[in-house]
């Protein structure tokens, strides 16, 4: 992503409404993503669809929020078959179609946000991007998703043994998987979608994901011990249908890339600051924090780095070249 140009002018074309075209002057496309209300993934899909037309005239966006045409792994089937568009989807999902993308949640790989962004911006990126296009899909933008964080029903997690036996939800994500094996629980995955009910029903002590996604979907009412692990940087790789894309001029990718940069800084900084926000606001409905001896859990957690240079090869090696 390039550095925000008219981010400013951007916020101030209604983001927050929905978007109306005339769809007789332009060729509408779908933008499709899980994410509800309130979420800053949300927010920046709806200033994206306005973002889109103030540099084409060809073009206009519907955005299908809240997995309504499928979860994660739907869309990109979908995608990569010209049915839909683009999709802001989530990491574990297009690891499955590119296995290089999942090694970016390996854990404790980044200090930070700022990091992780630089690294997706360059030369890393671009390459993600080539892979991409050979399974049929363009990765137009890294949107953020943030570190993750373990939350349970009824205790905090603070130290690697208080894992043993948990059984936690996690994304359709293998690093996600691999990682919380390690550490001695009993992981699955099941879509966002169908989290909270599950919550609820106790088919599992726990989840985890970042600050926001665990306020916008309520799931601080439902598992209230939250420990701040840290364990796992995920981003929102913005993909498009390779051959819909292909069919576009050059003046309409580069206004669909740059709308999607423009949207993905205001994102990435509208999650930022929700997460460092959210943990007094969540605070005050309840829910309850714990830190953790991050050291330990970096510590549990090496083999499943050392489990993909081996599977990866040579790409983890330039992917933690790239963050030192």
């Amino acid at each position: 992503m390039k550095t925000p140009t008219k981010l400013f002018l951007a916020i101030s074309i209604a983001c927050s409404s929905p978007v109306a075209f005339n769809l007789a002057q332009a060729d509408e496309f779908v933008l499709a993503h899980g994410a509800t209300p309130g979420n800053p993934r949300y927010e920046a899909a709806e200033l994206f669809a306005n973002l889109v037309p103030s540099c084409s005239s060809d073009l206009s966006v519907s955005v299908a929020p809240s997995a309504t045409m499928g979860d994660d792994a739907e869309m990109l089937t979908s995608a990569t078959a010209g049915i839909i568009q683009m999709s802001v989807n989530s990491q574990g999902a297009v690891a499955q179609i590119i296995p290089e993308v999942g090694a970016i949640g390996l854990p404790f790989l980044f200090e930070n946000e700022a990091e992780a962004w630089r690294v997706l911006d360059g030369p890393i990126g671009a390459k993600l991007d080539q892979k991409a296009q050979r399974a049929g899909l363009k990765i137009i933008a890294f949107w953020d998703n943030g570190f993750r964080n373990v939350t349970h029903s009824e205790k905090f997690i603070t130290k690697p043994a208080d894992l043993k036996g948990m059984k936690i939800r996690t994304p359709p994500d293998q690093v996600a998987l691999d990682i919380f094996k390690e550490l001695g629980a009993s992981p699955a995955p099941l879509a966002w979608s169908e989290l909270p009910t599950a919550l609820q029903s106790g088919t599992f002590d726990g989840q985890e994901n970042p600050l926001t996604n665990i306020y916008s979907a309520k799931l601080h009412e439902i598992t209230p011990f939250i420990s701040m692990t840290g364990h796992q940087y995920q981003s929102n790789p913005v993909v498009a249908s390779l051959m819909w894309w292909n069919g576009l001029s050059d003046s309409d990718k580069a206004c669909i890339t740059d709308s999607a940069e423009q949207a993905g800084w205001y994102q990435r900084g509208s999650n930022l600051i929700a997460n460092q926000k959210l943990r007094q606001v969540i605070e005050d409905e309840g829910g309850k924090f714990a830190e953790v001896d991050h050291a330990a859990f970096a510590k549990a957690t090496q083999p499943v780095i050392e489990k993909y240079q081996k599977k990866l090869g040579s790409f983890v090696d330039e992917l933690k070249a790239s963050v030192q």
